[in-house]
């Protein structure tokens, strides 16, 4: 079997579990500590993983790899979210954490990802550091070996999260359905939200390393029970993690599934009630942010899509909150990752203030509608480069009748037209597609951009 090049996409490495196999992940642990050793930082080093049916394995072949070359590793007892990771680094002041896991890939994938000192996502300059390191796994002298021990990331993740997010909801009578989708927020975000004083009904908080027989991915086609749950009145409040739980999905009885658009934007609009502050959004995230920032004399910074461009964002305009349109979010006062832990706090003591369908509404009537929407279009990888290239030769002045403004070439191509509405082009770090974006201020609009856009890309491909 032709075995594909170990690369770092958007957030790590995945592939098929039929070419992620225990060599390569060794090679990966290989690479991390050399990585590590050539910087001369020599501290202990977090190993995670999430609920796949190996993960536990993969792990400890890292563990072993790590500890031949001198490392100490902190395991944690189970599979665990991977933000509890990141926050767990910069708690015990360690090297870094690796972390199996394939996020919301179908169980039949798996992956691994490198989360460095600062607790925030790896930038290329550290994961092309690692990948011209990979190697057969080496060893020190026996007696230099490091050790192994298991440890708690939940306990000093939740005490930090309640001290940020500062919120008794004992008293707000507040009922959460919870969705772990099998996945390792299970006993992590029900038991936080259940802390805080919030009631939790649990839906698929079973451990099952298939995942149910589909992707832990939470969107609405894979949260109907949720969605039910909440729109018949069982529940004030949906909340979903996706299967290492960084992301977070939220179901509102009004709404039913919230688009993570309209989430981000209340969010928003939520911190700046306590403070003042920009914010950091992709390419591929709302406008609506902007017009909520200009509306406090605050910024809105668009980046790269990748949550560590996000990160490097917050560092660089020290802004009030960072995320993207996919459902990862983190806020200030917290490591500079997505965590849909701490998000599913924060969502419930928003709600408990005022709830989430009304304040959605709010923001809408001030600021004006904004639709968004996205469809995929297949693309091997190894073509993305060639059809993007091809692209830029055949970027319309006008779409729909409507001159194009502005064209942004930072990730991809986006296309803002004269009216605000904009049509985004660009490559997916973790599958074999490119992405379609449109946002404009109703549907049918967004579905014309969206159809320009997909007949561009089909006519250089064909």
């Amino acid at each position: 079997m032709k075995t594909d090049p170990i690369t770092f996409g958007t957030d790590g490495w995945r592939t098929i579990l039929e070419e992620f196999t225990v060599p390569r992940v060794r090679a990966v642990g290989q690479a991390v500590s050399t990585y590590l050793t050539d910087n001369g930082d020599d501290r202990p080093v977090a190993i995670g993983y999430d609920a796949r049916e190996r993960s536990a394995e993969f792990a400890e072949e890292l563990a072993d790899v790590l500890c031949a070359n001198g490392f100490d590793v902190v395991l944690p007892e189970r599979d665990r979210p991977t933000p509890v990771f990141a926050f767990g680094i910069v708690d015990r002041n360690l090297a870094g954490a690796l972390v199996i896991t394939a996020s919301h890939n179908p169980p039949e994938y798996n992956g691994v990802k490198f989360i460095p000192s600062d607790g925030a996502p790896a930038l290329p300059s550290v994961t092309d550091a690692i990948a011209d390191r990979l190697a057969e796994p080496q060893s020190v002298p026996s007696d230099e070996h490091g050790t192994v021990h298991t440890d708690d990331f939940v306990s000093p993740h939740a005490e930090h999260v309640l001290e940020l997010v500062d919120s008794n909801l004992t008293e707000a009578n507040l009922t959460v359905a919870y969705d772990a989708m099998h996945g390792s927020g299970r006993g992590t975000t029900d038991a936080l939200l259940k802390r805080a004083g919030v009631s939790v009904d649990r839906l698929r908080c079973e451990s099952d390393p298939t995942f149910g027989g589909s992707a832990p991915e939470p969107a609405p086609e894979n949260l109907e029970t949720l969605i039910e749950h909440v729109q018949s009145h069982e529940a004030d409040l949906g909340i979903a993690n996706d299967g290492d739980a960084d992301r977070i999905a939220i179901v509102t009885p009004k709404r039913g599934y919230l688009d993570e658009n309209l989430f981000f934007a209340a969010l928003y609009d939520y911190l700046l009630e306590q403070e003042s502050g920009s914010v950091i959004r992709t390419v591929s995230t709302t406008h609506l942010l902007d017009r909520i920032a200009d509306a406090h004399d605050e910024t809105a910074y668009e980046v790269p899509v990748g949550f560590k461009w996000v990160a490097q964002g917050i560092a660089d305009h020290e802004a009030l909150v960072g995320g993207e349109e996919s459902g990862g979010f983190t806020i200030d006062g917290h490591v500079r990752e997505k965590d849909g832990v701490l998000m599913a706090l924060v969502a419930a003591a928003m709600h408990a203030e005022e709830p989430l369908d009304d304040r959605v509404d709010r923001l809408l009537e001030t600021h004006g509608t904004i639709v968004q929407d996205k469809r995929s279009v297949a693309c091997p990888d190894e073509q993305k480069a060639a059809v993007l290239s091809a692209l830029e030769d055949e970027i319309p002045n006008s779409i729909a009748g409507v001159a194009i403004e502005d064209v942004n070439t930072a990730d991809g191509f986006k296309l803002t037209r004269e009216d605000g509405s904009w049509l985004l082009i660009r490559p997916s770090g973790t599958e074999p597609v490119l992405r379609v974006y449109a946002e404009a201020g109703e549907t049918t609009l967004v579905q014309t951009l969206l159809d320009a856009g997909e007949e561009l890309v089909r006519d250089i491909q064909n």
